[in-house]
């Protein structure tokens, strides 16, 4: 009974049933194929757009980056000048003054830190970390940091120095300037074309390291 069945099937089977179902599925080979590139195509523009877009976002952080550092150095440009001035109330006469300075690790050429603004007598040393906006407690805690630092590692300003610690900023959050004053530091701001030396709460006493 098989056998009288394959062979009516196989009767049925003409060159013209077969060719047509070949068509048929090369057509359907040929539309799967035209989807295949259509959606390769699309990715690949969609790529392309992110890349350009990336490539955007890269140069504009450049630029930020760049315009940060610029403000960044005018406003430690602008404290810097005549520093020393404001602290005529204090027995420290800071008149040596040094920007920029790199901290090395001992003799080697290791750079551990950098000092923004270094004032300096014969008998004290002051560290002044600058920011163009104190709003982070975070950056108090780097200078306290950094203090150590410096204490271990003196450059030759501040060996046999007392060493003092200052904060300064372009613009300086309240918050943040309470928890530099109770760290021991003095706290500066950028008014207009002048520098002011924050008042200081009572009972404060500037730490020595």
């Amino acid at each position: 009974m098989a056998i009288q069945q394959t062979a009516e099937y196989e009767k049925g089977l003409t060159f013209e049933k077969v060719w047509a179902a070949l068509m048929e599925n090369r057509e359907q080979l040929m539309e799967t194929d035209r989807i295949v590139q259509e959606t390769a195509r699309q990715m690949k523009e969609t790529d392309r757009g992110f890349q350009e877009t990336k490539k955007l976002v890269d140069r504009v952080t450049a630029n930020m980056g760049g315009l940060n550092n610029t403000l960044g150095e005018l406003v430690e440009n602008l404290i810097a000048a005549r520093l020393w001035e404001k602290f005529d109330a204090y027995p420290y006469n800071l008149k040596q003054a040094y920007q920029r300075m790199p901290l090395y690790e001992g003799h080697t050429s290791r750079v551990l830190t950098d000092i923004d603004i270094l004032l300096a007598n014969g008998e004290y040393a002051m560290a002044v970390e600058v920011k163009a906006h104190l709003d982070k407690t975070d950056d108090v805690d780097h200078h306290l940091k950094r203090m150590e630092l410096i204490r271990k590692y003196p450059p030759a300003q501040c060996v046999g120095r007392k060493l003092l610690g200052a904060m300064a900023g372009g613009s300086v959050d309240p918050d943040v300037q309470a928890y530099a004053q109770h760290a021991g530091f003095f706290v500066l701001e950028l008014t207009g074309e002048n520098v002011a030396l924050a008042e200081c709460p009572a009972g404060f006493k500037p730490r020595e390291w």
